[in-house]
């Protein structure tokens, strides 16, 4: 590897979303950009995640602006449900730009 792909390695490292480099919220995201909004028990199952384990994710990409959640009542049952938010989508997006940039680079 010259050094022009080395800066742009590095270039491409420094621009991931350190709040996206886990496998749960990263795959959230991606979830959520592809529907109007999920369900906390629709992620559980896609994402096979212990319920403690996907509701923390959950927690940090709220309290990052990434996802907003909505909790209501329905028959009696409470229900949560996910939604991706513009910035949530701006990171997404610029994370996996940076992904693509790296496997260019790494396989150049």
């Amino acid at each position: 590897m010259n050094q022009d792909h080395l800066h742009l390695a590095a270039g491409n490292l420094s621009r991931l979303d350190t709040l996206l480099e886990h496998r749960t919220r990263l795959g959230a995201c991606v979830l959520l950009s592809t529907a109007d909004a999920l369900s906390f028990s629709r992620l559980l199952d896609l994402l096979e995640e212990t319920n403690g384990n996907l509701g923390a994710h959950l927690h940090k990409l709220e309290d990052a602006g990434y996802i907003a959640a909505d909790k209501q009542f329905v028959t009696g049952k409470p229900l949560t449900t996910y939604t991706l938010l513009p910035p949530g989508r701006k990171a997404l997006k610029a994370h996996l730009e940076a992904l693509q940039g790296l496997i260019r680079t790494s396989f150049a």
